[in-house]
């Protein structure tokens, strides 16, 4: 696999109960632009979404937001580098895996975990072969891997997902995990 140029982020619309959440999509957003990476996002100008995309127009770097028109008032979609509007949440997703090389996840609510499981299904069933890494720094997806672990251990997933889904506890190394940073 080449080095990724456009990475999806997966993130909430909302800015969770923790400071620490907006702070690290906002990191991550600036160390997207700071390797000049594109930033495909959900289009959203809220959240953890929004304080992404921020940063990342902000440092200089390229930003792609994908939203259906029926969250543009919502979501309040972002003002910041270029937007596409679509019809559906399906086509949505569906372009903003086209227009990405990976995936970075960050804390969010169901929209996100919707997200991040439709891709890892993709990949389970040989359909892309991006990597994902799941990006906290504070155990918030602890959970998330048990249960694809159980899934794993009661034979409905193979264990290649793991390695493709990978996890990272802060943006530098979310973007070492995907061979974009030297070792």
């Amino acid at each position: 696999m080449s080095k990724p140029t456009s990475i999806c982020v997966f993130c909430g619309s909302r800015p969770g109960k923790l400071p620490i959440y907006m702070d690290l999509a906002t990191r991550m957003g600036r160390c997207l632009a700071e390797n000049d990476i594109r930033l495909v996002y959900g289009g959203g100008g809220v959240g953890l979404m929004g304080a992404a995309a921020r940063a990342c127009d902000e440092a200089g770097g390229q930003v792609l937001g994908i939203i259906p028109k029926f969250l543009c008032g919502r979501e309040a979609a972002l003002d910041a580098g270029q937007l596409e509007i679509v019809d559906t949440l399906h086509a949505r997703k569906a372009r903003m895996a086209e227009c990405s090389d990976a995936f970075v996840v960050l804390p969010g609510g169901l929209g996100t975990l919707e997200e991040v499981i439709e891709i890892l299904s993709w990949i389970n069933l040989k359909e892309y072969q991006h990597k994902v890494v799941l990006l906290d720094e504070d155990g918030y997806w602890d959970r998330f891997f048990e249960l694809i672990s159980h899934t794993i251990d009661h034979g409905f997933t193979d264990e290649i997902v793991l390695e493709q889904a990978m996890r990272a506890h802060s943006p530098e190394q979310a973007l070492l995990k995907l061979g974009i940073l030297g070792a």
